[in-house]
C-alpha cells in the first residue's frame, strides 16, 4: 500500500517547484555528497580501490539512513520519500515539453531537449530532437520509475536509497574519461547490476502496452546496445512505436557513429511520435501500478 500511495502521489503532484526552491531535493543532497567524495578521494594512486571504498561507504550510509527512517512510527515518511524519489510525472512533463516546443520551432525544441540529454543539441534537426526525447523517455522510464519501484518492493526504503545513491553516482562519476575511468568504475558496475532486472522489466512492460510487436528483434538488438541495460527499454520503445532510435550523435563536438536501433523503422519523426511515447510512459506506469496492487493483495 505504501508503494501504491507513493506512485499515485507522484503521478498527481510531480516535483513541487515551490518546495525545492526553498529546500534542497534529496537527489541534490546525494549529488553534493558524491561531488565532495570525488573532490576528496579521486586523486593520487590506486583510484579504483578508492572508488570501490567510496561506493561501499555510500551504500552503507544509504542503508543506515533507510533503516532509521523505516523505524519511525507510521509509514507516512516512506510514502513521501518514495514519491519524491520517483520521477514519473516529471519525466512525462520534460518529454512532453520537447514535443510542444518542436511544434513551435526546432530552436525551441533544441533548448528543451538540452535539458534532458547530454549530447550536443545545437545542430540537431527536428527528427534528431524527437529521437533524443524518446530515447530519454525510454531510458529514464527504467532508471527513474521502474528501478525505484522494483528496489522499494524488494528491499523497502533502504533498497530504494541504495539504488538512488548508486544511480546518482553513476550519472556523476561513472564515465570512461581519464578523470573517472578508475574512480567511477565501481559506481558504473554496481549501477549496471542494480538495473539488470528493472531494465528488462521496463522493456517487457513497453512491449505489452505497445501491442506486443515481434519480440525477436528486441531480444537481438538490445544486447548490442552500448549500454548493458539502456538498450532494453530503447529497443522495446523503438519497435513498439515503429521508429528508428539511437544512431549517430555528437558529444563534446565529436561525432559517435552509433548504429540505429530498429533501423528499418521511421527516421522522419516529430512531435506526434513524442506524444505517442508519452502515452507509453503512462501505460507502462499503469502496468507497474497494477503489479503493485497485486503485491498488496498477496
Amino acid at each position: 500500500m505504501t508503494l501504491i500511495l507513493a506512485m499515485l502521489l507522484d503521478a498527481m503532484m510531480g516535483e513541487p517547484r515551490w518546495l525545492w526552491n526553498k529546500v534542497p531535493h534529496p537527489a541534490v543532497l546525494m549529488g553534493r555528497l558524491i561531488g565532495w567524495c570525488d573532490a576528496q578521494f579521486n586523486q593520487g594512486d590506486d583510484k579504483k580501490r578508492k572508488g570501490m571504498l567510496t561506493m561501499a561507504a555510500l551504500v552503507a550510509g544509504a542503508w543506515i539512513v533507510g533503516l532509521v527512517i523505516t523505524w519511525l512510527p507510521g509509514s507516512l515518511f516512506d510514502v513521501i520519500i518514495l514519491a519524491i524519489l520517483l520521477a514519473q510525472k516529471s519525466l512525462v512533463q520534460h518529454v512532453q515539453t520537447v514535443g510542444d516546443a518542436l511544434r513551435l520551432s526546432v530552436g525551441d525544441a533544441r533548448r528543451a531537449v538540452a535539458m534532458i540529454v547530454g549530447r550536443d543539441t545545437r545542430t540537431m534537426d527536428g527528427p534528431a530532437v524527437a529521437r533524443s526525447a524518446i530515447e530519454s523517455a525510454a531510458e529514464n522510464l527504467s532508471d527513474g520509475v521502474i528501478s525505484p519501484i522494483f528496489w522499494f518492493a524488494v528491499a523497502g526504503l533502504p533498497g530504494l536509497l541504495i539504488y538512488k545513491i548508486t544511480n546518482t553516482a553513476d550519472s556523476m562519476i561513472g564515465y570512461r574519461t581519464p578523470k573517472h575511468e578508475d574512480f567511477g568504475w565501481a559506481a558504473a558496475r554496481f549501477d549496471d547490476l542494480l538495473n539488470l532486472i528493472p531494465a528488462r522489466l521496463a522493456a517487457l512492460f513497453i512491449w505489452l502496452v505497445t501491442g506486443r510487436p515481434a519480440a525477436r528483434p528486441i531480444l537481438q538488438e538490445a544486447p548490442m546496445h552500448r549500454s548493458p541495460n539502456a538498450g532494453w527499454p530503447e529497443a522495446a520503445m523503438a519497435h513498439g512505436l515503429g521508429i528508428a532510435m539511437s544512431g549517430p550523435r555528437s558529444y563534446d563536438g565529436q561525432m559517435r557513429d552509433y548504429p540505429f536501433v530498429n533501423a528499418g523503422g521511421a527516421h522522419t519523426i516529430g512531435p506526434d511520435e513524442i506524444d505517442r511515447s508519452v502515452a507509453v510512459l503512462w501505460k507502462t506506469w499503469a502496468v507497474a501500478l497494477g503489479c503493485a496492487v497485486v503485491l498488496a493483495i498477496l
